[in-house]
This record gives C-alpha cells, sequence and structure tokens, in this order.
C-alpha cells in the first residue's frame, strides 16, 4: 500500500529575500518540501526553492571537519574569551531574535557590532543622523500618493514587486492605482524601471549631489545661471520641481548608489533636506530601497539595544558610535580585530583585499544557511536553519515596520539565535582576565 503525500498550504507568507518583505505569498508543501510558490517573483521563487530543499549536511564543521553542534558551541566560545577585540558582522540574514542575540553576547564579550549597512547605506543613516527624514509607510504612499519617483534605483530588477504593490495597486486616495500616478525615474543610466516610467530624467554619473542642491534652491524660488547641472537642463529641473510641489502626496525612494562615494551622505542629506523644504507646499515623503534581507531590522535592533544603528564598540561597557573607526571593514584592514563572528558571510566580498588578508590571519566564526557557498576557511561554520523557512520569527520592512515570519518547513539545524545564546551562557560562566 502507497502511503500518501502529505501537502500544506502555507498563505499569507512573508519573503525576506529583499526590502519590500511582501506577506501575501501562497506556499505549497508536500512532504517537507516546497512544490508551489505564488504570486511570481524572480527573486522569492528561487529563494525559497534553494533554502526549502537544504543539502544534507553536518550541523557545524570545525575547519571543514564536520562535527556536533555542541562540540562547535564550546570551542567558538574559546575563540571569543581568548580574544581581546572580537567583532560581530553581517546580521542582515537574520532576525529580530538572532540580532538580538548578538548584541546580548558582544556586551558580554566587550565586542563590536557591525552590519552590512557599513558597506551599503552607511552614509544615508549618518545623513538621517545630520537632517532628519520626513518619512511614511509604503501603506500610506501605496494609499496617497499620486507622485512617485525612483532616484538611482531600479525597482523592477532589485525589488520585483515594489511597483506592483505599492505604484500600480489602487489606494483609498488613488482608486485608479498606476493611471493616477505619475511615476518619474531619475538615473545615471536607462533603467528597467524607466522604460516604465512617465518620465525618465537622465543625470551625469556623480552628479546627484549638483542636481539636489539645484532643485532644493528652484524649490526656494531661487533662479540658477548655468544653462545645464549635472548633465540635465534647467528646464527639465524647473519641470520636475514644479511636478513636486504641485503632487497632492510626493514619494520618493532612492537606492544605494545615491550613498556610494565619498561624498554619499551629503547626497543622501540633500535629498532629505530638499524633501523637508517639499512639505512646505504638499506631502512629501523619502524612503530607501534596501538591500537584500533584515538590514532594516538590524539598525532598529541595535538602535534599541545600543542607542545606535551600526558602527557600535562596547569595549569599554558600554555602547560608543563612530562609523568608519568601528567598521569591520576598517577594523579589519588595521588589524585591530583578533576574532570575527560573521552572522551571516554575504558582503565579506566587498571588503577591501587588506580586509579579506586578514581573515586567513584571525580565527573566523561563520552562522549562514546551509548549502551557502563560502570562499574563504573558517574555523568554525554553523549551518543554520532559515528564519521565514525553518523557524518562526520577525523581520523589518523597509519603512521599519516589523511583519511576522512563519515557519513552514521542518528542518533539524539550529538558528543563529540558538547558537549564539548556546555560545553566551558558557562565556558567562567562563573566567577571563
Amino acid at each position: 500500500m502507497t502511503k500518501q503525500s502529505r501537502e500544506d498550504v502555507h498563505t499569507s507568507v512573508a519573503c525576506t529575500r529583499c526590502g519590500c518583505v511582501c506577506d501575501d505569498l501562497r506556499v505549497t508543501v508536500r512532504d517537507n518540501l516546497i512544490h508551489d510558490f505564488s504570486p511570481g517573483c524572480e527573486l522569492a521563487a528561487p529563494w525559497f526553492q534553494s533554502f526549502g530543499q537544504l543539502p544534507l549536511s553536518a550541523a557545524a564543521e570545525i575547519r571543514s571537519t564536520p562535527t556536533n553542534t555542541e562540540v562547535a558551541v564550546q570551542h567558538t566560545a574559546e575563540l571569543l574569551t581568548r580574544a581581546r577585540s572580537p567583532l560581530f558582522f553581517g546580521l542582515s540574514r537574520s532576525s529580530t531574535d538572532g540580532q538580538r542575540a548578538v548584541c546580548e553576547l558582544a556586551d558580554e564579550l566587550g565586542a563590536t557590532i557591525d552590519t552590512t549597512a557599513s558597506l551599503g547605506h552607511g552614509p544615508s543613516i549618518m545623513a538621517f543622523q545630520a537632517a532628519g527624514e520626513c518619512t511614511s509607510t509604503l501603506g500610506e504612499v501605496r494609499h496617497r500618493s499620486d507622485l512617485v519617483i525612483y532616484w538611482g534605483s531600479d525597482p523592477v530588477t532589485s525589488h520585483p514587486r515594489h511597483l506592483e504593490r505599492i505604484v500600480n495597486a489602487a489606494g483609498l486616495a488613488v482608486p485608479r492605482g498606476r493611471s493616477g500616478r505619475r511615476l518619474i525615474v531619475v538615473d545615471s543610466a536607462r533603467t528597467a524601471t524607466a522604460e516604465t516610467a512617465d518620465q525618465f530624467i537622465r543625470i551625469d554619473r556623480g552628479k546627484d549631489f549638483e542636481v539636489l542642491w539645484a532643485l532644493r534652491l528652484l524649490i526656494q524660488g531661487k533662479d540658477l545661471q548655468e544653462p545645464l547641472i549635472g548633465g540635465v537642463p534647467v528646464e527639465v529641473l524647473k519641470g520636475l520641481c514644479e511636478q513636486m510641489k504641485a503632487s497632492h502626496y510626493g514619494a520618493l525612494f532612492f537606492g544605494v548608489q545615491l550613498a556610494e562615494g565619498a561624498t554619499g551622505h551629503a547626497s543622501v542629506e540633500a535629498l532629505l533636506r530638499m524633501g523637508t523644504e517639499l512639505n512646505a507646499f504638499t506631502r512629501f515623503v523619502v524612503r530607501r530601497m534596501r538591500v537584500p534581507g533584515d538590514v532594516t531590522g538590524a539598525d532598529s535592533v541595535l538602535c534599541w539595544q545600543t542607542g545606535y544603528p551600526f558602527s557600535v564598540s562596547l569595549s569599554r561597557g558600554y555602547p560608543r558610535y563612530n562609523p568608519g573607526e568601528y567598521s569591520a571593514e576598517s577594523m579589519l584592514a588595521r588589524g585591530e580585530a583578533d576574532c570575527l563572528v560573521l552572522v551571516g558571510g554575504e558582503r565579506v566580498s566587498r571588503f577591501s583585499a587588506k580586509a579579506q588578508q586578514r581573515l586567513a590571519e584571525i580565527p573566523v566564526i561563520l552562522l549562514d544557511p546551509a548549502g551557502v557557498d563560502w570562499p574563504f576557511a573558517v574555523d568554525v561554520r554553523f549551518n543554520t536553519a532559515v528564519y521565514g523557512i525553518h523557524r518562526r520569527a520577525t523581520a523589518y520592512r523597509m519603512d521599519e515596520v516589523p511583519i511576522p515570519l512563519r515557519q513552514i518547513l521542518k528542518s533539524d539545524l539550529p538558528s543563529d539565535d540558538e547558537i549564539l545564546r548556546a555560545v553566551l551562557r558558557i562565556v558567562q560562566k567562563t573566567p577571563r582576565r
């Protein structure tokens, strides 16, 4: 007699593959494997399928040799208690539980914590601290906005359902959806999103600062003497200015491209101040398009645990914040960190050559889902369960709204918060100098 397959259909499933954290997914599970997924998404479908069928592997490895979790946890605790300047980095593949566990363990050790924001939107965060922001939820943008601008961002590629759920969708004040909104793309190259826009404004690469300051002057009613700014005719900038001022509710989403470069923080600050000034004429908000994972949650958890969003040192027994000095890439390049815990290693490839060289000189502990390739040798690797697939948890959407994650598959692998708290219990019992 053939045993019948068990099939479960999960609705309202959330996905952390990109910063949208769409929570309207329908996933069919049969015999603890994902068999169907809807609605379609170029990023989410392969992500669910890859983590939904994890390869058979040991829960942990020490120098590439399979071992059990208890032995690896003990070895990790020994490495961390011997370190004089331990460093925690990553957190964007984790969830609120894992991020809190990092803060607890780092506090006990007097370690430094940095997130992937220091290699991405860190300059944006510094700009927020200087200028503040006029902000909203994505739901408010969907229901109220009649003008949406993407600046240095291509959501059709990076956040495939952002337009579908925010721009094209009908809202309370915009019942006709996309036909009731004007969509403008400002970028240095024509993108897939630009092809769907009502207007595309091309600016010279690296000239965002000049263009934003020109727009601020026009908003303030001042004249511009130059006919061309940042590769854009002044008449085009005047037209954009008038459209922003005339909108009933405007929303501008900017990408990490704006924050890159030596003056990225100044460009983002100019954009934020422009958003504030537009509120003298209309309701206008500015939002970031966040990179994949729960990096927004990492910012939030560190803020309410330490008071600061990234690059936080706890070495003196209290939090100190200084991007650059306490950023992971800089600490490794200077040879200051003597033990590294990677809670997700997806951004390490962006470290400088000097920082990557340091990885070969110090103990490295990696916590990452099974099946994720890692190009460097590590002392300890934990193959972890995936939040939102194998574990319940919470992740933050790009607009800082917490979204509950559900378990849809069973897994014997531990989650990163379970591993980190097991390490913490040993560290707390270990005498230190």
